[in-house]
């Protein structure tokens, strides 16, 4: 199949969750003989490149500001991938802001599937005109979709509740390893397992500042890393370094990505997971595979990650407790190591949402190819029956009933394969 996916930054991966969603599948699904395209952005993608790991590479520009990046960006993807020479059998947007350019692919005869992401509306470095806009665009990826993905059940649900849309649930993946690597951490200040890790985007509804709060009321030498940024969250950074100004155990490290955010991930004593807004977060779920005792924040979407594998916290004062004792514990640490790992194995292997992004697209491609034949049909069915030769009337619609009739079971059987494969994959 052919296959475009847009609305992500683009890869190689090289900001968040998104992106590393869009590497991990666009690779494997090239790697299983599809041809797939990623539209990325001109400036976190070099123009000059044209492919990755064998995933063809279109650069596009956009307008770099905080409200105008994602959006212009999937709508010259969408005009250029509807412009192809070639038409795309099946197209992934990313990020529920994008649904409106849906209608542009669809036009050229392209099923595209939208991945809504969490619930942007509630994050606070909104204005409200940019929230309205999200709840708009939710409500469109609904209706402009062929389909909607969704990536945790808490999402999946709140679209049923609020749009009565029915979605595929597809978490993401994660890598399961641990490799303890000395030197691969000390260029941070760091040794291994003397460190709490923590890792986001620094925005207010990742809650950094609630970390930095209770790590200063921890008694420990070990030191925390405050893993990411932020492009457009200058003042709130700012914010977390006069907080962690005067605790030398707090270290900022910026973006950290490839061999040295596996480094980081595999030789933490623990790993904090602080977000409250959005569905299945990647970096809660790499953090699980790569071995990690991990404390999340308990929301719903996060309790539904990491269920009984990680110990959940509510507040800065009750994170500080836990932290504590995991610190002083490392039979304790050792037991949920296990546990994460275990977890991601069993639900949330990169192979196992290879499967199911792989059944959605070819179900996708089906419903569009049968949609086809049923037009040609319809017209080749007014022809004979206009026909004034009643044997070439009776011969042509036992020949359209046999066509029909082989078609139609031959697209029950795969949408049947893929129903089944989703059910017990997510069971």
């Amino acid at each position: 199949m052919r296959i475009a996916i847009l609305g992500t930054r683009g890869v190689p991966a090289s900001y968040g969750g998104f992106e590393t969603f869009a590497e991990q599948l666009s690779t494997r699904l090239v790697a299983r003989g599809h041809d797939v395209t990623v539209y990325c952005r001109s400036h976190y993608v070099s123009p000059r490149q044209l492919e990755y790991r064998g995933v063809r590479l279109e650069v596009l520009p956009t307008i770099r500001h905080k409200y105008f990046d994602t959006v212009v960006h999937t709508f010259l993807s969408a005009l250029h991938a509807a412009l192809a020479s070639k038409r795309y059998d099946a197209a992934l947007i990313c990020n529920a802001a994008n649904a409106p350019f849906a209608p542009i692919m669809r036009l050229r005869g392209t099923p595209v599937a939208i991945n809504v992401d969490g619930l942007e509306h509630k994050r606070r470095k909104w204005n409200w005109i940019a929230r309205r806009y999200y709840l708009l665009a939710e409500q469109l990826a609904t209706r402009l979709s062929n389909e909607v993905v969704t990536d945790a059940r808490v999402i999946q649900e709140y679209y049923q509740a609020q749009y009565k849309a029915q979605s595929t649930m597809i978490a993401y993946g994660a890598e399961i390893e641990r490799r303890p690597d000395r030197a691969a951490v000390r260029a941070w200040g760091v040794e291994p397992n003397r460190y709490v890790l923590y890792v986001s985007r620094l925005e207010p509804e990742n809650n950094a500042h609630l970390v930095i709060e209770a790590f200063k009321k921890v008694r420990t030498a070990h030191k925390l890393l405050v893993v990411g940024d932020a492009p457009y969250a200058y003042e709130y950074i700012k914010e977390l370094r006069a907080r962690a100004a005067r605790d030398r155990r707090i270290i900022f490290t910026g973006f950290v990505f490839g061999d040295g955010y596996r480094a980081l991930q595999q030789n933490a004593y623990c790993y904090v997971h602080a977000t409250e807004v959005g569905g299945t977060h990647p970096a809660l779920l790499e953090a699980m595979g790569y071995g990690n005792c991990v404390l999340t924040l308990s929301t719903p979407e996060n309790v539904e990650a990491v269920g009984e594998a990680g110990i959940h916290y509510t507040d800065a004062n009750d994170l500080a407790s836990k932290l504590q004792r995991v610190l002083r514990d490392g039979a304790l640490v050792s037991a949920y190591r296990q546990r994460a790992q275990t977890r991601i194995r069993e639900r949330y292997t990169w192979e196992q949402v290879v499967d199911l992004y792989e059944d959605l697209f070819a179900r996708l491609a089906h419903q569009e190819t049968y949609s086809k034949n049923d037009l040609a049909l319809r017209d080749a069915e007014t022809a004979v029956r206009g026909s004034d030769n009643p044997s070439l009337r009776r011969e042509d619609e036992r020949a359209q009933h046999a066509y029909f009739s082989a078609l139609t079971s031959a697209g029950r059987a795969k949408s049947e394969s893929g129903i089944d494969r989703l059910n017990s994959t997510n069971s």
